[in-house]
């Protein structure tokens, strides 16, 4: 297998495969978005052909995505990968909210879910309703996380978890520390 950019992990065909699933594309619909024939859309989610970093740019806006997710931080030594992710090599990841920190706590994007560290700043907000066919879970590690689902505004605080299940909700961090908390996404959304 064989990759125009040193650092695009092995299973970046996979990773595409599931963010397009994941967004409810087929092969034939993104290969139309890309202006690509399908057999090459293919070959790149069996890691067959080699992608440069134009097509990767394409596919990443197509997909909504950054970039930078496709990416690995740090590769993996050959008996950790696919199983272990360090601190050090998390795959940032998300949308480009101000104030939210994202990045991929899963080795990639080819399980059922996604597991997810999130870094809110102080301050910041999403200011629009978020709705999304998932199930989603988080856990409050440190900070303090006001979460509003449905319409009603919940205080998280360190230790507490909360489940949205297809629920409108939005999330906001008005207090001056940031608060850090652990997201679990099924199906993936990244």
């Amino acid at each position: 297998m064989k990759h125009s950019q040193p650092d695009v992990p092995d299973t970046l065909g996979a990773d595409l495969r599931a963010l397009r699933k994941g967004r409810g594309l087929t092969l034939v619909e993104l290969a139309d978005k890309l202006g690509r024939s399908v057999g090459w859309l293919s070959q790149v989610e069996r890691d067959i052909s080699e992608l440069s970093i134009t097509d990767l740019r394409q596919i990443a806006a197509c997909m909504d995505v950054s970039v930078s997710m496709l990416f690995r931080n740090g590769a993996a030594p050959a008996h950790e990968a696919g199983f272990i992710v360090r601190k050090n090599a998390r795959r940032p990841i998300g949308s480009n909210i101000k104030g939210l920190v994202e990045e991929l706590l899963s080795p990639d994007l080819t399980d059922d879910f996604e597991m997810v560290h999130s870094t809110f700043q102080p301050h910041s907000r999403i200011k629009e309703q978020v709705r999304r066919p998932t199930q989603e879970v988080g856990y409050v590690l440190s900070g303090q996380l006001e979460i509003e689902i449905e319409g009603v505004t919940h205080l998280i605080n360190p230790g507490d978890s909360f489940r949205i299940r297809g629920e409108a909700f939005r999330w906001s961090n008005p207090f001056d520390t940031p608060a850090v908390a652990i997201w679990v996404i099924a199906p993936p959304v990244y």
